[in-house]
């Protein structure tokens, strides 16, 4: 009987062999099984590394195919038997816990996987899997600790003879923490991130605000205009920094909602060259070059000028010498028997280190000159492939970097 847990059922006693004796070497665990079922364990048990009875595999691996070994599931697989001892613990399972597989085997559930939650109960002891309610089929998903405080993924199933029947068999799967704490951290730095690029221009606006209303009188109208133009550019930056925010929850969630119509990319790149050269780029820093004619494309205009602006931005203040804009039609992706647009937009700066090119298009990753929220490119691979389109990072041909990417010709949703 397991210690901490409510006794199971009488059963009869079989003997079956676990994953640990495939070579014949390790020792024989007793599997307590009840009324005949002991005389299945025979061949099953070598497929599931000690699992009970012909029906094991099926309870167990059934999506996977027959033949398949408990060592060859990616995630920890231990299975106690009906008496509440360990049948079945994969090389996963010892390597998450660093226990080794032999030291497992044929001890009792709790004994073998001692797991306390997070206020230091021992689970076991709480979930009672052979003597709580006979409507449970299992636990979900929980975080639980092992000896030593590491942290582990733990969900189990109860599989009984019929509804509401004794257990026979309690399977527990274990997981590694580390890609939810990956997550977690990167949750975690886009707060930080947000919150840093969020306190200047909102100290900004309220430092103005406070003190033209307090000395409104004291300053002259060309003092009033600066001060409130100051409050305008930082309330777009929190504006810009929001619709970002906006736009990774819509991308990250596959919501990003495209309302296609005819574009013009070629006059979409010259107003955005108009826009540059307003704000103090020479005229003569920009190249464009088209390549006639282009197929009809069909996308979300805010969205492509999203893309070219972020582009075209980070030519300009990451970049030097000549911007070169290269719009040509070209397969479009997936697709070898369809024609798409391709857009090159290329400088003649450093460019971008080898090592670093699989980030770019990574939350926020930054070059050299470290300057904006590092979401920019994320967002813009995010919009291209909403597109059904792709992009890519090189060396251009001034040495500087080449963002290449490709829309499809596509077609408006009521024609689809």
């Amino acid at each position: 009987m397991a210690v901490g847990m409510s006794g199971p059922r009488q059963a009869h006693t079989a003997v079956v062999r676990t994953a640990a004796d495939r070579d014949g070497t390790g020792p024989d665990v007793m599997d307590t099984v009840g009324d005949g079922a002991g005389r299945q364990v025979g061949e099953t048990g070598r497929h599931l590394g000690g699992t009970t009875g012909r029906e094991s595999a099926g309870d167990v691996l059934d999506d996977v195919g027959p033949g398949i070994d408990a060592d060859d599931l990616p995630d920890g697989l231990v299975i106690a038997d009906a008496s509440g001892r360990v049948i079945c613990f994969n090389s996963a399972a010892a390597r998450i816990t660093a226990t080794p597989r032999a030291a497992a085997l044929g001890r009792s559930l709790e004994h073998a996987l001692p797991l306390e939650d997070l206020k230091g109960q021992r689970w076991w002891t709480l979930t009672d899997p052979y003597g709580g309610l006979a409507t449970r089929v299992g636990q979900p998903e929980c975080n639980l600790l092992l000896p030593g405080g590491r942290e582990v993924l733990v969900s189990a199933r109860y599989v009984r003879e019929r509804p509401t029947g004794p257990v026979r068999r309690v399977v527990v799967s274990l997981r590694g923490t580390e890609a939810r704490r990956r997550t977690e951290r990167s949750h975690a730095e886009l707060i930080a991130t947000v919150a840093h690029e969020l306190r200047s221009p909102l100290t900004s606006v309220k430092g103005f605000t406070a003190t033209l209303l307090a000395k409104w009188e004291r300053f002259t109208d060309d003092q009033k205009r600066l001060m409130l133009e100051t409050v305008d550019a930082d309330a777009g930056r929190v504006t810009r920094l929001i619709a970002e925010l906006l736009d990774i929850s819509r991308i990250d969630s596959g919501r990003l909602e495209l309302r296609r119509q005819p574009v013009d990319i070629s006059a979409a790149v010259e107003r955005h060259i108009q826009a540059l050269t307003a704000n103090g780029q020479e005229p003569d820093r920009f190249l464009v070059r088209t390549r006639q004619p282009l197929p009809d494309l069909w996308a979300d205009p805010d969205k492509v000028d999203q893309v070219l602006g972020n582009l075209l931005e980070n030519a300009v203040r990451h970049g030097e010498g000549t911007v070169t804009i290269d719009i040509a039609p070209a397969p479009a992706p997936a697709k070898s028997d369809a024609t798409g647009t391709a857009v090159t937009v290329s400088d003649e700066g450093p460019g971008i280190p080898e090592e670093s090119m699989g980030r770019v298009f990574t939350r926020f990753w930054r070059g050299s000159k470290r300057g904006g929220t590092g979401l920019g490119l994320y967002i813009v691979k995010g919009i291209v492939e909403a597109h059904g389109g792709t992009i890519t990072v090189d060396r251009g041909p001034g040495g500087g970097a080449e963002f290449r990417f490709i829309l499809p010709v596509s077609a408006p949703a009521y024609l689809n």
